[in-house]
C-alpha cells in the first residue's frame, strides 16, 4: 500500500498545471483493499463511480474559454480508480489548452481515463444553458431520526445482524456518513441509500454501523464497497444495492454504485453537492 501511496499528489504541494497532461492522473489499484475484504476472482457485485465534473475550461481553435459540465462513468471492473487530486490536476491542465471541439475534448478524457483506469470510462459533456440541475431527496426511509446513543466511531461490522424471520423489501438511506481520506486524513462526507430484499436489517445496528465510518481511512470506493460486503456477509440478503453521495471538493463529486440484482444507478444531484 505505502509504495502506491507514496506516489500519488494528495497531502502533497502540487503545481498546478495549466497545458493539457494526462501523465498527471494516478492510479490506484482496487484489488489492494478488496484483498483485505477476501474479494478475489469473479467481482460479487457490478456498478460503477459516477463522478460530476464542475469546473472542465479550456479554450478553442479561437483563443475564447469552453466551459462545461462533465459526467464520467468508470465501470467498477476497472482494475484501477482515479485518485481524486490527480484527477482534479488532469482537468485543470486543459485550462489553457486550444482544442478543435467539444468532440476532441471528450474523446481525450475517454481515451486518457480509459487508459489510466485499466477500463473502458463513459463521458458525457454538457453546456451550462442547457443543464438544469433540480436538487432531489433519496428515496426510502430515514435512519437518522433513530433515538439511540453511540459511543463507538471505530470501524464496528460485527454489530450488524438481520432478522431472518422477517423477509422485506426495504430502502433505508442516511446523511450521517462520514469517513476519511485514506492519505491525508481529511473528512469525506457523504450520504448513502440501501436497497434490499431478504432478512429484515436491525436499523438500529445498521445506523450504528455506518456512524463507526466516522473514524476510518478509506477512499470513497473502497468504503461502498467495504458497506456492500459487509451486509452480505453478516445480514445475507438475497438483492442488494448500496449507492452513496459524496460532497464535492475541488469541482468533483463521487457517487459510487454497487449492486448484485443488475439495478442501475440512481442519477441524482443531493442538497449537499
Amino acid at each position: 500500500m505505502n509504495d502506491y501511496t507514496a506516489k500519488i499528489p494528495l497531502g502533497k504541494a502540487t503545481a498546478y498545471v495549466s497545458q493539457y497532461t494526462p501523465e498527471l492522473l494516478c492510479p490506484f489499484p482496487r484489488q489492494l483493499k478488496r484483498d483485505e475484504l477476501g474479494i478475489s476472482g469473479r467481482l460479487p457485485f457490478s456498478g460503477s463511480d459516477l463522478w460530476n465534473g464542475y469546473e472542465l475550461s479550456w479554450l478553442n481553435r479561437m483563443g475564447l474559454p469552453q466551459v462545461a459540465i462533465a459526467r464520467f462513468s468508470f465501470n467498477c471492473t476497472a482494475p484501477f480508480l482515479i485518485e481524486s487530486k490527480s484527477f482534479k490536476l488532469y482537468l485543470n491542465s486543459f485550462n489553457q489548452t486550444r482544442l478543435d471541439n467539444w468532440q476532441e475534448v471528450q474523446q481525450r478524457l475517454e481515451d486518457d481515463l480509459t487508459t489510466a483506469s485499466g477500463g473502458r470510462v463513459g463521458v458525457e459533456l454538457f453546456p451550462l444553458d442547457e443543464v438544469i440541475h433540480q436538487l432531489q431527496r433519496l428515496p426510502g426511509e430515514s435512519l437518522d431520526e433513530l433515538d439511540i446513543e453511540i459511543a463507538t466511531y471505530q470501524l464496528q461490522s460485527k454489530t450488524l445482524y438481520a432478522d431472518e424471520a422477517q423477509i422485506v423489501d426495504e430502502i433505508l438511506h442516511t446523511h450521517l456518513l462520514k469517513s476519511n481520506c485514506l492519505v491525508t486524513n481529511q473528512p469525506d462526507w457523504g450520504s448513502l441509500l440501501i436497497e434490499y430484499r431478504g432478512p429484515r436489517i436491525d436499523r438500529e445496528a445498521l445506523l450504528r454501523y455506518l456512524v463507526s465510518f466516522r473514524q476510518h481511512n478509506e477512499f470513497h470506493e473502497q468504503c461502498v464497497e467495504r458497506i456492500f460486503i459487509d451486509l452480505q456477509r453478516y445480514c445475507q440478503p438475497q438483492q442488494l444495492s448500496v449507492q452513496a453521495w459524496y460532497t464535492r471538493r475541488g469541482g468533483l463529486d463521487i457517487n459510487p454504485f454497487r449492486t448484485n440484482c443488475g439495478q442501475e444507478p440512481r442519477v441524482l444531484r443531493l442538497v449537499r453537492q
